[in-house]
């Protein structure tokens, strides 16, 4: 929930591969962007040691913990924690497809805070050879589906379990919670002859999700977040072949508007998640520019 004196920042990175780590922009009105330029924490952990596709989720105590790819072709995701976004704590690489030797990536994790349960979910895309039908459909043979595991502390977590096989690729997905109190999964379908977003509905955040929409956006499109904006939800992604980003917005999460035209991004940016932060933070940060 945003509070008033929230300010909204944008957690990003750059090509080539994130190499210098985590950008940061900010925004009062969520749609015009102000680069903080980077590297706020440069990558340290993984085999290949990349920062892609961070994710930035603020828990009930304030602390801000992010997660990113660490690689094209790893087992595992990296983890620091901070309670200012400038001192982080030392990166851990937290190996959640270990148990599985054939697994091909593990690829853009999110996360999710539930303040009821004080518990965070962190949910990816991977890929297990032969595990599911068309592997020789994708590049690479790269076949994805969406996993999960919960913790509390970062430490112990719950076996990884599949959330969302809808019977192809898919990657990149963000989970948002419908003005009902059902929940929306925003995903990029990874089939070679789409690569677009669509939106599954689901009661719960771990799912079912079923229901799955037409797609909401154009082709060559991935890396969705979302902000909320009084009673719409505004979200971004990235055109990755126009090099680029673009949005879609909505009241209810099934019809959708494009809002392209809106909004302006640092050049160069790609994709991330957007996250909320005290005013007071982000001044500071401000500061250090």
């Amino acid at each position: 929930m945003r509070s008033n004196d929230d300010v909204f920042l944008f957690a990003s990175f750059r090509e080539p591969n994130g190499l210098d780590g985590l950008h940061l922009a900010y925004s009062r009105d969520g749609y015009r962007w102000t680069d903080l330029g980077g590297s706020f924490i440069t990558p340290g952990v993984g085999v290949e040691n990349l920062m892609r596709d961070p994710c930035i989720c603020r828990g009930f105590d304030g602390t801000f913990h992010l997660v990113w790819t660490t690689g094209w072709s790893e087992r595992g995701f990296g983890h620091a924690s901070s309670r200012d976004l400038l001192n982080w704590s030392a990166q851990q690489y937290l190996q959640v497809m270990s148990h599985e030797p054939t697994c091909l990536n593990v690829w853009a994790p999110k996360l999710r805070f539930d303040p009821a349960r004080h518990e965070y979910m962190i949910y990816w895309s991977s890929t297990i050879p032969r595990r599911y039908p068309g592997d020789e459909l994708h590049p690479q043979h790269r076949n994805h589906r969406l996993y999960y595991v919960l913790t509390r502390d970062f430490v112990s977590f719950t076996k990884p379990v599949v959330f969302f096989d809808p019977g192809y690729s898919v990657i990149d997905a963000i989970i948002l919670q419908s003005p009902d109190g059902a929940f929306a999964l925003i995903f990029k379908d990874e089939r070679i002859d789409r690569r677009q977003l669509r939106v599954a509905y689901g009661p719960t955040p771990l799912g079912p999700f079923g229901n799955i929409t037409d797609p909401i956006t154009g082709a060559y499109t991935e890396g969705p977040t979302a902000l909320r904006l009084g009673d719409r939800w505004l979200v971004y992604f990235d055109s990755y072949r126009a090099g680029c980003y673009g949005a879609v917005e909505s009241t209810d999460l099934v019809h959708w508007t494009d809002a392209s035209s809106k909004i302006q991004c640092p050049p160069g940016q790609k994709h991330g998640t957007i996250f909320t932060a005290p005013a007071s933070l982000v001044e500071h940060l401000v500061e250090q520019l």
